[in-house]
């Protein structure tokens, strides 16, 4: 759940310093560059819907 909050703040850009350093001490890379990808299909993947509704 950390690392979902984590990737959620820092892709919205109100990450934290303090939680920035807590994830480069405790987490793992591999958790954090996979909820990073599935995170940015997430958005790309609403976006590209809220287009298609619009246009």
């Amino acid at each position: 759940m950390q690392v979902t909050g984590s990737v959620l703040a820092a892709g919205f850009g109100v990450q934290s310093r303090e939680n920035k350093l807590r994830d480069f001490s405790r987490g793992k890379p591999l958790q954090f560059i996979a909820a990073g990808l599935i995170f940015t299909l997430g958005l790309l993947v609403t976006l590209v819907a809220v287009v298609a509704v619009v246009v």
